[in-house]
């Protein structure tokens, strides 16, 4: 019984540790400072800032979604919405 305990302790300061404390940056993906990277959804072209919306890595390129609707959009057709937004640019 001591041992659950103990694991149970450890595990709820593990837990506060990671959501809150030192960890929660590697959770959540967020850095110290502010990023000027402007993020456009391929999909729909709006402006999502940095901390909101979805993201997704493609092709070693993080992709910024302002809503789930585009990033499962863009799950489906990547190519379609990427040389897309290419020829925009």
């Amino acid at each position: 019984m001591e041992g659950l305990l103990s694991l149970l302790i450890f595990a709820g300061l593990f837990y506060l540790m990671m959501r809150f404390g030192c960890g929660a940056h590697m959770l959540h993906g967020h850095s110290t400072g502010k990023s000027s990277t402007e993020h456009i959804d391929p999909v729909c072209h709006i402006k999502v800032e940095q901390e909101q919306g979805y993201g997704m890595m493609h092709s070693g390129v993080l992709h910024r979604f302002c809503s789930r609707q585009c990033l499962d959009k863009f799950e489906e057709e990547p190519e379609r919405y990427l040389s897309h937004s290419q020829k925009e640019n």
